[in-house]
Parts: C-alpha cells; structure tokens; sequence
C-alpha cells in the first residue's frame, strides 16, 4: 500500500532498509574476520608511529677529574640531543659513564646543577661501571636514574671524613628536588658522614583492604620515631652502620629498592633497557665538539711499510687535534701481521673516547683490507663496492696461492670475531668472511624482535631466546662472505651506503665547503719503499763495504763519508719501515768497533775481526726482516732472500776490491793518495820528470840500510809476546818490535832477523 500511494517515499524507504541490511551484513563479516580491515589500517600506521616514538639516545664518558673542559662537553653534547629531540619530537636519553677521580667541589657543583635545572626534555642517566667515591658523586645524584654494576660501589663524598657544610647544604637541596625518586636524605646523609648510621625499613601503609608495602631509608631516631608510632613493620636491617664510609654497591641497592633503578653489565644492557640503537654504545667524540676531520687514504698491497705510514699519520694527526679519522680504503689485501696491527691500532683509538674512525670504502676492502675496516667505529660504502674474503693464504715454493693451514685460520677466526665484538657489529658475519664453512642465519630475538645474525653455535649457547630464520646465502658451503655496500648495510656490518665523499661529508656533519684531502705517501715514503727494494738495498751494500776498503787505502775522509751516508740510508729506510730498531744499529756499530780494535789496536784477524764481521752481518739481516727467528716457511722465504741479497753484494764488493788493488795504484790522482808499505818504492808518477836511475837505485839502497835496527839483519833472539804476526822480540839486551814472516810464533821460540826495513823487522822462526 505505501508503495502504491507514496511512490517517492517508498524508493527512499527501499534505499534506506537496503543501507541498513547491508551495514549489518558488513558488520557481521567484519566481526567474523575478527575486524580485519581496522587493525590492518592500525598495523600499516604502527611502523611509523614506532619510529617517532623510538627514542635517541647518546653515551658520553666524564672524565674523572671534572673541570670546565667537561663541562663544555658535557653541556654541548646535552644541548645537542634535547634540540634534535624537539626537532623529532622523539624522547632524549643522556647516559653519563662516570669514574672515580679527583674534582673540585666548584665544577662538581656546576655540573651537577646544569644536569637537574636545565634539560627539562632529556632523561639523564649516571652509569656506574667501578666504584665512584669523592665529588663525583653529586653529579651521579643530580641526574634522572642511576644504573650501578652489581659489584659497583657509590657513596663516600668525604673520601672517609664528613664533608664541608656548603657540600652538605647544596646535597640536601639537591635531593629535596626529587628528580631522582630512589634518593633520601637519611642515604646521602650517611654517603656524606662516616658516623652516621642508616637502616633499611620495610613497612605496610594504607588501609585495609588497600594494604601495601614500602621500604624506605631512616635514621636510627627516625626509626624510632616510627616504633612510637606504632608503625606496622615487617622488616628492616642496618646498611650502613656507624663508623663505615657509606659506599653502597648496586646489587646492595637494586635489591633494597634505593639509589639505583637498574643494574647492568655492560652499555649494550643500558641500551636495551631504554631502547637505544647499537649505535648509541660507541660515543661520537666529534658531538659538542669542533669537529676536525682528516683523511688518510690506504691502497694497494699492505705491506709493513704502508703500516708504518699509516701508523705516523695517525700519530700526526692525533697531535694536531683531529676528532674524526677517515680512512678511504681501496685495497685487494696484504700481509697479515701488517694488517692485523693496524687493525688493532684504528680500534684502540676508541678507547680514550677522543676519536671517531670512519672506513670509507669506494671501491674494495678485501682481505687484510677488511680486517682493518672492521676495526673503525663505523663503514660506509659505495653500494658496488666490495668488502669481505679475509681467509689467509700461503705462497708455496715453486706454487700458487694457497689456503693457509688451520692453525693460521683459527687466528684469523679470532682475529674477526674480536673486532666484531669491540666494534658491536654480529661476530657471525665477521667470521663468516674468513671461514668459507661458517654457516650464518638470520635470528629474530623472541622478546623484544631484535634482528641479528648467529651461527648455529651461537644459537645454542643463546638457550632459546633467538628464533633461527633462514641461512645468509653468502656463507657456509664453501663460500666465504664477500658482499656489496648495501648488503653490508643489510648484513649489519656497514652503515647505509653513499655514492661518493661529499655525500659521506655530509653525513658527518663536515661543511660542503671545507675540503679534506687525502693523505698519502710523500716524496719521502717513495724513497723509503725504493730503500727497501732488495736490488737497491744490494746496492747500498756494495758501495758502502768498497768505501770502506777504499778509505782503508786512500785516507781522504771522501769514502768514508760516502759509506757512512749508504749505511745511514740503510738504516733509516728500515727503521721508517718497521722493520729496524736500535738493536740492529748497536750491534752494527760494535761490529765496527770489534774491527777496528783488531785493525788498529790488536793486529792480526782474529776473535774481535771474526766477532765484529759477525756482529754487522747479523745486524744487516735482522734490518731487513720482522722476525728474529723464522717460525714458518714464509720467513724461511724472506730470510733466503735477504741472505742471498747480502751474498751478493759480498761476492761484488771482492770482485771490486780486488780489481781496486790492482788499479787504484795507477789511477790518476788517486794514485798519489795510496798508502805506500814501510820500506815500500813510490809507484813511479809517468807524468813527471825522474832523475836518472842508477841514482835513484843507489839513494834508495842506502835509505833502505839506514835506521836503528840496521845492525839486527841475520841476529838471533827469541819471542818474548805471541807474533801474530807482531809482537816483541828479544835480542841480546834490546827489545824491539817485529813480524812475523808467516805463521804465528810462541813466546819463548827462537826467531832470526830475516829483513829489516826502516823500522820494520821481519823475523822467521828458527828450527
């Protein structure tokens, strides 16, 4: 009927119950499906909202010795995070790592009211790692929460004496301000005053049905106070009793519910407590700092002498002041103890907290060149580049490449695994890149849904906290990691890839327009590395010992010279080289020493000649080498070659020496500088006019007669010292001096006088 009579209301009814029949069939299915389509909409926007609620956190260290320095530190970095958390809207944590030390109350005091008065938006937290004691305290106290150690202790501000009234004053106002709610004046009263007794207090408060305890530090009169009042208490004991210093350590504390909020091992567990990001563990010297960067650049083969030139820039550039180290890594690999040092040397940088490394690797870090990347703070990569395939090889004899033994590889292993864990970065992927069987899974944390990477072993020893995901395909089955820049981002090993320096700069916050160049081997480090070629240093061999003989001949002082600056050279190639110290130069000069005392003062070869030779052959072998007994077959190697080396500047320097007796005497000008024998003819000059010679024959005879022993031609007498060759002689009641003609004679033997010559007497012993 209303159809009938009301056509236009009847369509607007139809539409109307045709709407609500089919909201309810809609509510209905959305109900069974569990209300998919809203919390699908609520799960898209949960990711996002996660993240604004995730908060930013940063660890700074305080020095022991609280000054104005650390004030500005501590203040800039602060400032830093609270405006980036405004600018984000994301919540601030400031962990402050204290030690113990020696401060002024003035600076203590500064510090202390800066943290509680002026960071409304950031959370300070106090970590206490080791016993604190003395001023440091207060600055503990004046932050938000205190996290201890279990073995940790705080307290003592007196250092076992009661503290100045002012310090008294300013810690009773400092905790009436209640910005830590686990303090109390009865805790920093006996913290402050060694007599003073404090005792822990468990009681019911409320009424009935709304019963609940507390606990709460007291005095001994404030406890007494609630005896009289005939406070319900169900337990209570002595923490500090009279006498004591007041240190309270943090299982002590965390147990009885006062001082500290939480307890932790390590910063890895104050992260995950506040949420924080790995990144958050290792401090960024460059925040709140003038930020100095430089650049030191590392390619091609790594050799000892490349870690010797990055060992004296990164000596230089720590005493120019530079907080943020980047090294631009494009190298195949190299020797391993060479890359292994330096490694540890870019990695003990982050131990006094001054300076942030960077590996920037545009191109490749492989082998060795990896090792080192992973001892930075942080790798950025080009996303093509290449990182990865550290496993050790040999050079066989006569051979190619091959893997190194397992005793080598369980070094290497250890190697990585190390650096991985001083640098927070999954042990399972570092090791992954030196073992080619060490299978790696993705594993997700089953509380808090952490991503990381384990091996099996690590699985296991994790007692089911980790759910194990699929396999990392670059690992395990005979494949050792070798992957790109994003993959190491994703592998959790580099951080988001850049596509070249300047986006790198400014990363780091390095202004665009300043420029930081690339610092690599100078015209000096060129000159070390031809010095250290084994042909060049051959070289410097045979000039060096022909000098010397030279001199020996020619007494100019020129060859000399010339020797001393070869050897020099020598020396100061291998010291720059890392393979030379003191010790090699010592025994070089004793060598000379040991020679020039059996050629000038004791005459003759014998034990100081062959010592000294000996003495400056070692020394020139252990110059040219890193070990000092070979342990491998790699050594044996090197040492064959420097021995051959030293070989043949020996076999060239006799060549040379014997064509130098023959031809130095008939030189042009030299000839005039060469030493003539006692009694021994000038070598005739053709060059100048000469008297005649039956003259010059005659004069020279009778020179040759001439002289105090002239008489002594054909006498007998016997040895009174060993000749070898020379010593004395006794003759009737004279003793001279004389040679021997051949072999060494006895004392007491019986000698003649075969040849006398000025004063040269040549004797031969007498049958």
């Amino acid at each position: 009927m209303l159809h009938k009579y009301f056509p236009g209301q009847s369509k607007l009814h139809g539409r109307f119950w045709s709407r609500c029949v089919l909201a309810l069939v809609t509510s209905l299915l959305v109900i069974r499906s569990g209300m998919t389509l809203p919390v699908n909409r609520i799960e898209a926007q949960e990711p996002a909202a996660a993240k604004a609620l995730e908060p930013i956190g940063q660890f700074v260290t305080v020095a022991g010795t609280i000054d104005a320095k650390e004030f500005g530190k501590v203040s800039r970095v602060a400032k830093g995070l609270e405006a980036k958390a405004r600018a984000e809207k994301r919540k601030a944590i400031l962990v402050l790592e204290f030690s113990d030390g020696p401060s002024r109350f003035g600076d203590v005091r500064e510090l202390a009211k800066f943290l509680s008065e002026q960071l409304p938006d950031v959370r300070t937290v106090a970590w206490i790692p080791k016993d604190v004691i003395g001023y440091n305290v207060i600055v503990a106290l004046a932050c938000n929460e205190i996290i201890m150690h279990p073995r940790a202790g705080l307290g003592n501000l007196g250092r076992g004496k009661p503290v100045d009234e002012d310090v008294k004053t300013y810690v009773e106002t400092l905790v009436s301000r209640r910005n830590n709610p686990l303090l109390s004046m009865a805790l920093v009263h006996g913290m402050m005053d060694p007599k003073e007794e404090v005792i822990w207090v468990r009681r019911q408060v409320g009424a009935p049905p709304n019963l609940v305890s507390e606990t709460e530090l007291v005095t001994p009169v404030q406890f007494q106070r609630l005896m009289e009042a005939k406070a319900i208490i169900q337990d209570h004991k002595t923490i500090k009793a009279a006498g004591s210093n007041g240190l309270y350590n943090g299982g002590q504390a965390r147990a009885g519910n006062f001082l500290c909020s939480q307890t932790a091992e390590a910063r890895a567990d104050i992260a995950k407590i506040y949420g924080l990001k790995r990144e958050t563990l290792r401090e960024d010297p460059t925040s709140g700092n003038q930020l100095i960067a430089r650049r030191i650049r590392i390619e091609g083969v790594i050799t000892p002498l490349i870690e010797e030139f990055i060992h004296r820039q990164i000596d230089r550039m720590k005493n120019e002041g530079a907080n943020l180290l980047i090294f631009e890594i494009d190298s195949p690999g190299g020797y391993l103890t060479s890359s292994q040092s330096l490694a540890n040397i870019i990695a003990d940088l982050d131990d006094n907290k001054t300076i942030r490394t960077v590996a920037y690797v545009p191109k490749q870090a492989l082998s060795g060149a990896a090792m080192i990347a992973l001892g930075c703070d942080d790798i950025v990569m080009h996303p093509n580049a290449q990182i990865g395939d550290s496993a050790p090889i040999e050079m066989r004899a006569g051979g190619p490449f091959e893997r190194a033994p397992e005793k080598v590889l369980s070094v290497v292993r250890d190697i990585m695994k190390t650096l991985g864990e001083r640098k927070g970065r999954p042990t399972a992927i570092t090791i992954a890149m030196a073992d080619k069987d060490h299978a790696v899974y993705k594993v997700t944390n089953k509380q808090s849904g952490d991503i990381s990477f384990m091996s099996e072993d690590d699985i296991l020893a994790a007692n089911g906290d980790w759910n194990k995901g699929p396999r990392v395909d670059e690992t395990g089955k005979g494949n050792l990691l070798t992957v790109s820049g994003k993959r190491a981002h994703d592998l959790m090993i580099a951080a988001e890839p850049v596509a070249n320096f300047d986006e790198l700069k400014q990363r780091y916050g390095i202004p665009a327009e300043e420029s930081v160049p690339a610092v690599g081997p100078t015209w000096v480090d060129t000159l070390v590395f031809l010095l250290n070629d084994g042909k060049v240093t051959g070289l410097l061999f045979v000039i060096g010992i022909i000098c010397i003989y030279a001199e020996l001949h020619v007494p100019s002082g020129f060859f000399l010279i010339i020797s001393c600056v070869c050897f020099g050279l020598f020396f100061w190639s291998r010291f720059l080289g890392g393979t030379a110290g003191w010790l090699e130069v010592m025994l070089f000069m004793l060598g000379l020493a040991f020679i020039a005392l059996e050629v000038f003062v004791i005459p003759g070869f014998g034990v100081f000649g062959v010592s000294g030779a000996l003495m400056m052959l070692a020394s020139l072998v252990l110059a040219s080498q890193t070990f000092f007994i070979p342990t491998s077959s790699a050594d044996y190697r090197e040492l064959a070659d420097h021995l051959s080396t030293l070989g043949g500047s020996l076999v060239g320097v006799i060549i040379t020496a014997l064509a130098l007796s023959r031809f130095l005497p008939r030189m042009p000008l030299l000839n005039r500088m060469v030493l003539v024998p006692p009694g021994g003819a000038p070598f005739p000059r053709t060059n100048e006019p000469l008297l005649r010679p039956d003259l010059a024959a005659e004069a020279f005879a009778s020179h040759r007669l001439l002289g105090p022993y002239a008489d002594l031609q054909g006498v007998r007498g016997h040895a009174v010292t060993i000749l070898r060759p020379s010593g004395k002689a006794q003759f009737g009641d004279r003793m001279v001096d004389v040679i021997s003609d051949g072999p060494f004679i006895e004392v007491g033997r019986a000698v003649q006088v075969i040849e006398v010559n000025g004063n040269r007497v040549v004797v031969r012993e007498m049958a």
